[in-house]
C-alpha cells in the first residue's frame, strides 16, 4: 500500500477526532457553587453544616448535574456580595441564584432559561380594601419592600418612578409595617413571603394577590474565570434548564424546602427568623 496514502488517512482521521478529544478533555466533573446564604426556600446556610448551602436551588442543581455526571458542592462563601466576588474571581465556579444584571455580563455567563423564577406578589392584610389587578393600581398607595429583594431592572425603574415604597432591612420588618397599618402592601416573593408569614405566625393575617407583579429569574451563572467554563457545560446546562419546567421537579423542590426550613426552625427552638428577602 502507498505509504503516503496511509499517512494521509492517518492524518485525516486524527484531525476528525480532535474536536471529540478536545470536548472530552474539557469536560468538567466537579463544580464549586455558591449563592445567597439567607434566601429560603431557594438557598440558605445548613444549620447542621454551616459550610454548606441547601435549598430548592441546591436540590435542582444537584439533580441536573448528577444527570450530566458532574459532582456539585454548594458552599457558603459569606453574604451575597462576598459570594459574587468569589465567583467573579474564579475561586468558585458558579452562582446558583444569580439575578440577571447587565453589569455582571462582563464576569459571568448566564445559563438560559433560569433555574427558577421568583414570582413577586403583592401582599396585603386580609381586611385590605386595596384593589390590585396590575402594577399601576399601586400608584399613590404606600408600600414596603425588603432592600435585599432582587427585582428585574425594568420593574425597578417603574417602581422608582411610579410607586411609593419604603425599603426595609428585611422582609420581617416589611410585614410588620403592613400589620401595623404603616403601609398598604408589601412586595415579596411567593415562596419567601409564604415562609416568612408562616414563621412569623402571620399567615392568617396576610394574603398574597394572585397576579405576579414581577418575575425575576434565578439563573445559574458561570464565572468567566472558572476552569470549568466551556461550551459543553453551558450547552448541557441550558438543555437541562429547558427541560426542568415540564418535569414537575421545581414545584416539588420548593414545597419540600419550605417544609424543611420550617422544621429546622422548630428544631432550633429559638425565636423564628424570617427570610431576609
Amino acid at each position: 500500500m502507498d505509504l503516503r496514502r496511509v499517512c494521509g488517512w492517518s492524518l485525516l482521521l486524527g484531525l476528525t477526532m480532535l474536536p471529540t478529544l478536545s470536548n472530552a478533555a474539557g469536560k468538567c466533573d466537579r463544580l464549586i457553587v455558591t449563592g445567597s446564604p439567607d434566601a429560603p426556600p431557594y438557598l440558605w446556610q445548613d444549620p447542621q453544616n454551616p459550610k454548606k448551602l441547601i435549598g430548592a436551588s441546591a436540590d435542582l442543581l444537584q439533580q441536573v448535574a448528577g444527570e450530566l455526571g458532574i459532582k456539585v458542592e454548594l458552599l457558603y462563601a459569606g453574604k451575597r456580595s462576598q459570594a459574587l466576588d468569589e465567583v467573579r474571581s474564579g475561586r468558585m465556579d458558579m452562582l446558583a441564584d444569580a439575578p440577571l444584571t447587565v453589569s455582571e455580563l462582563e464576569a459571568l455567563d448566564y445559563i438560559h432559561p433560569p433555574l427558577l423564577e421568583n414570582d413577586y406578589l403583592v401582599w396585603t392584610r386580609k381586611d385590605s380594601a386595596l384593589v390590585y389587578n396590575q402594577a399601576q393600581d399601586l400608584h399613590g398607595h404606600p408600600g414596603a419592600l425588603s432592600e435585599k429583594s432582587r427585582m428585574t431592572p425594568a420593574f425597578g425603574t417603574f417602581a422608582d418612578q411610579q410607586l411609593t415604597l419604603t425599603r426595609t432591612p428585611n422582609l420581617t420588618q416589611a410585614f410588620q409595617k403592613l400589620l401595623l397599618g404603616e403601609v398598604e402592601f408589601v412586595l415579596a416573593g411567593r415562596y419567601s413571603g409564604m415562609a416568612a408569614a408562616q414563621a412569623l405566625s402571620m399567615a392568617n393575617d396576610l394574603i398574597p394577590r394572585a397576579e405576579p407583579i414581577d418575575k425575576p429569574g434565578l439563573y445559574l451563572a458561570v464565572s468567566h474565570n472558572s476552569a470549568c467554563n466551556d461550551p459543553w457545560l453551558r450547552g448541557q446546562l441550558a438543555k437541562k434548564m429547558t427541560e426542568l419546567p415540564a418535569s414537575g421537579l421545581t414545584d416539588a423542590a420548593l414545597q419540600r424546602n419550605i417544609e424543611r426550613w420550617k422544621a429546622q426552625q422548630q428544631q432550633q427552638q429559638q425565636p423564628v427568623s424570617a427570610p431576609k428577602q
